[in-house]
This record gives C-alpha cells, sequence and structure tokens, in this order.
C-alpha cells in the first residue's frame, strides 16, 4: 500500500467491496441460527451498510463445539511452531494485499478517518501479527534448578479454546492484538466483535483459511453483548477469556467466570489519562503537537487517550495557545476524505453521550460544537475537580484542562483517579521525569511524548483499567498459555527419592 488515493477513489473502493456479513464457523460463513440479522450504519452517513447475522447462545454452542474439537484433535495446537508461523505469516501477506479494502471496510464500519485507517491502523495490524508469528518459534520453555537425582521442566501449553471480544474504537487492530498471541500459543478462537463493527473480523477470518489456518480454529460470532458475550462468557468449554472495552462490561465477565467454570480472564478497560506539564519544558510547541494528538487522535475513542491536561500554571498560557493552534490543524469531516483528521463517532448513543459533557460547568475555550455524529475537537476548562469532566472518561474529542502549581500536587491529582492505563510527563528535568513516571500509577507512562511504547512493550492498566494480564510483548501470550511442571525423578531408590 503506497500512499493515499483521493476521495472519488475511495469512494469507488466503497461502492465494489462486497461486505461480508455472515458468522465464520468451521471455516465457512453461515447465518444465525435464529435467521435473525442487525443493521451495521456508516457511522458518517447514518445510512445501512449491511445486515448481519445477530447470533445467539446456539451459535456460540456451535462455534464451542467446532473449536474444542480443532484444539483436541491438534490440528493447529499440537503443529510443529514452525507450521504455525508459517501460516501466519500467509495470513499478513493476504492482509497486505488486501490492505486498501480493509482500510476502506474499516472506515465505513467505524466513522473513523481513512487516513487512520491507512497509516495507522492496517500497517500496525500487520506489523502485530509478524511480530507474534516471528515469536512462535523463538520462545523457550525452562529447567529448574537440579540435583543429581531429578530433572524439572517448565513447559508453555496452549490453554485451549479462548474467547476473544473485540471493542468497537479499532476494530482491526485489536483483532491483531488478540489473535497473534492466541493463534501463535496453538489456540483456537471464537471471537466476539462489538456489534457497531464487525465487518474487517469477518473478512481476516475469511482470510486466515486461505492461509491454512485449519477450520474450527478461528471462529467469529456477531451480534449483542447480552446474545454472544454473555453466552461466552458463561460457556463451561471455554478456556480463557480476553476482553477489550468498558470497566463495566469488563466487570460482567468477572461475574460470568466466578459463577461458571472459573475460566481464566483478562481485561482491558478504560481510562482517564493524564498529560502532565511541567513549567520546566523546553520546546512547548512540540509538547503542544503531543497533547493534540493524544486527545484528538481516533476522535478521542482511544482508551489511552490524553484527556486530561494537568498543566503547570507558569506554562499554562503559552501551552494552550500552542495546542489550539495544532487543533486547527485537525479538520473534521468525510472519514473518505484523506485530508480529514477527525471523523464520525461511531454510533448515535455514543454520540449523544460525548455530546452530554460538551459546555456544561466548564470554560470551553476552543470547539463545542456538534452535529449529525460529528464532534469538533474541544477544549475545555474545569476549576471543580468533582466535576463530570475531570472523573469520568468520555471517549470523544474533549479535552480537559486542569491547572496546578507545581510537582506534588500534579502527580497527586494524576492519580486522583479510578483508573491507571496510560500517562504522560514532560518535563526537562530527568529526575522529575524518572520521579514523576515511577510515582503515576499507570500500566504506561511515556515521557515527553504521547504513545502507548509498541507491538515489544506490554500494555494494560492498573486499577479499574486493567485485570489479569497484559497485551502486546512476550508478555501477552501468557494470556493464552498455562505453566506446567513435569519433574522426572532420576533417583535409583526410595530414599534418594525424597532427598
Amino acid at each position: 500500500m503506497t500512499g493515499l488515493l483521493t476521495t472519488e477513489e475511495y469512494k469507488s473502493i466503497a461502492k465494489g467491496l462486497s461486505l461480508p456479513t455472515q458468522a465464520f464457523i468451521d471455516g465457512a460463513f453461515r447465518p444465525a441460527q435464529s435467521g435473525k440479522t442487525f443493521d451495521t450504519i456508516n457511522p458518517a452517513t447514518g445510512k445501512v451498510l449491511a445486515k448481519v447475522a445477530a447470533c445467539g447462545a446456539a451459535d456460540v454452542d456451535l462455534a464451542v463445539t467446532k473449536a474444542r474439537a480443532a484444539f483436541d484433535d491438534g490440528r493447529w495446537s499440537k503443529l510443529h511452531p514452525k507450521e504455525r508461523k508459517e501460516s501466519l505469516i500467509r495470513l499478513v501477506k493476504l492482509i497486505r494485499r488486501n490492505a486498501r479494502e480493509l482500510a476502506v471496510m474499516e472506515s465505513l464500519d467505524s466513522g473513523k478517518t481513512i487516513f487512520d485507517c491507512e497509516t495507522v491502523d492496517v500497517p500496525e495490524t500487520v506489523n502485530c501479527l509478524t511480530w507474534h508469528a516471528e515469536l512462535i518459534d523463538k520462545i523457550y520453555d525452562q529447567v529448574s534448578p537440579a540435583s543429581d537425582n531429578h530433572i524439572a521442566m517448565i513447559v508453555r501449553e496452549p490453554v485451549g479454546v479462548v474467547g476473544l471480544v473485540l471493542p468497537w474504537n479499532f476494530p482491526l487492530l485489536m483483532l491483531a492484538w488478540k489473535i497473534g498471541p492466541a493463534l501463535a500459543a496453538g489456540c483456537s478462537v471464537i471471537v466476539k466483535p462489538a456489534e457497531e463493527t464487525s465487518l474487517t473480523a469477518l473478512r481476516v477470518a475469511e482470510l486466515a483459511m486461505e492461509a491454512g489456518i485449519p477450520a474450527g480454529v478461528f471462529n467469529v460470532v456477531p451480534g449483542s453483548g447480552p446474545d454472544v458475550g454473555e453466552p461466552l462468557g458463561r460457556h463451561m468449554d471455554v478456556d480463557a477469556l480476553s476482553f477489550t472495552g468498558s470497566t463495566e462490561t469488563g466487570r460482567r465477565f468477572l461475574r460470568y467466570a466466578a459463577e461458571s467454570n472459573l475460566k481464566e480472564v483478562t481485561l482491558e478497560m478504560g481510562g482517564k489519562n493524564p498529560a502532565v506539564v511541567l513549567d520546566d519544558v523546553e520546546n512547548i510547541d512540540r509538547v503542544a503537537a503531543h497533547i493534540v494528538n493524544g486527545a484528538f487522535w481516533n476522535m478521542g475513542e482511544n482508551c489511552s487517550a490524553s484527556s486530561r491536561l494537568i498543566v503547570q500554571k507558569g506554562v499554562k498560557a503559552e501551552l494552550l495557545k500552542c495546542i489550539m493552534a495544532h487543533a486547527r490543524e485537525w479538520p473534521m469531516g468525510d472519514p473518505l476524505d484523506p485530508v480529514n483528521r477527525v471523523g464520525a463517532l461511531v454510533s448515535k448513543d455514543h454520540f449523544d453521550k460525548v455530546c452530554g459533557y460538551l459546555g456544561k460547568g466548564t470554560t470551553v475555550l476552543m470547539g463545542g460544537k456538534a452535529k449529525d455524529g460529528y464532534v469538533e475537537p474541544t477544549i475545555m476548562e474545569v476549576t471543580d475537580l468533582s466535576a463530570r469532566q475531570a472523573r469520568e472518561e468520555i471517549f470523544g474529542p474533549v479535552l480537559s484542562v486542569l491547572t496546578v502549581d507545581g510537582f506534588d500536587e500534579a502527580i497527586a491529582l494524576a492519580n486522583d483517579t479510578e483508573y491507571g492505563l496510560a500517562a504522560s510527563i514532560f518535563t526537562s528535568n530527568v529526575k522529575r521525569a524518572l520521579r514523576g513516571a515511577r510515582a503515576i500509577r499507570a500500566g504506561t507512562v511515556t515521557v515527553n511524548s504521547f504513545g502507548e511504547g509498541d507491538i515489544s512493550t506490554p500494555f494494560g492498566g492498573y486499577k479499574s483499567s486493567g485485570f489479569g494480564g497484559r497485551d502486546n510483548g512476550i508478555h501477552a501470550h501468557d494470556q493464552y498459555t498455562q505453566i506446567k511442571t513435569i519433574w522426572i525423578d532420576l533417583a535409583d531408590d526410595i530414599d534418594q527419592a525424597v532427598t
């Protein structure tokens, strides 16, 4: 994929797309057993894109049965790691070959800008799957310290059948974050895409079959949370479940596990992420660019978005001036126009939720207007630290500005939240940077930048932002493997064995 196309070219691709609409179970598309469908909407236009299979508990049962059969007979789980790697590399090549189609499909389904889909989502999906594929035959097991009378091996085994529940804000990339390590480990997976954004997961499942991943190993069951998510979370034959989404829903999956088979659960959830700017920063314009990117990238529909600017008062005025200048460089409009950096929010319900935070009890410094699914990049000053805008995850293009006098107050305010996913600290003082990064209770803390690390670094949160493990890096494979000890007795007699 080289360079961006014109709006007209993207719209031509959109018209020619064949959208997948049925569940993908045991290597084939099939309708929901109930025959029901639901509308998937283009957020940018409000028009129906397609009618997608509205699956239910019976479809979940079928997918789990097929996934269990595939796991138990070893068609994937017992392959040599090199063979699994080769299949995943073939999948990566097919995604590259169909990259533009996937980017347009993602934009239509989610409201994301084609700029982001082309330059971030699809390339990072390829990068993620490639990284985990290449890691498959490079993770070594261990041998414990031994006596003359024993050898103890510590080995990883695939956990089994895994439920993967995706969010709607990064449908394709979060699919990669989960299937990459899960399939690398040898698991069979049942993917439950968000109801708002099911299309690219279904298309990738089809490509996976073409790549040689066996039937039953990669299943996609679209539908609502109550109809698909809950049956998957409660299923007695699902060994583990990985969820990315809201903290409220994450708590439900813990209850489902507790009330069923105590399946392992990993949760990556919400955030109210601080960007702390101290008055000794050297390049305010660069800081402002990072703040704007952190707040408004993907329309703020990002669990690691820098939604709270905690700024020391000595630098506040100059910083806000630069932030507003950079924010004006983020045009809003038709997601298929590659000039635009801000597209439509994912649904009418979410649009209404974000609108509920605009202007009430705050001073709007920039933006604040909303219409027909689009919300302007908005900067608001918040003086009441108990206000909703200062404490709740908005998940829209809204930056709340909070003012502090000094370092200690800034760190305390950064930690004054139920969340702990990501944070940033901007300072030219190395000691303050390290002290701040160590003191902020968050899973990822960036210094003098906004970001989440990269595919090699674990991503997840503290407190209400996370539970049970991490995505990305070698650590992501821990979600999808069991650790087994194999103890081998070498003793010649019982007295030697007990010692």
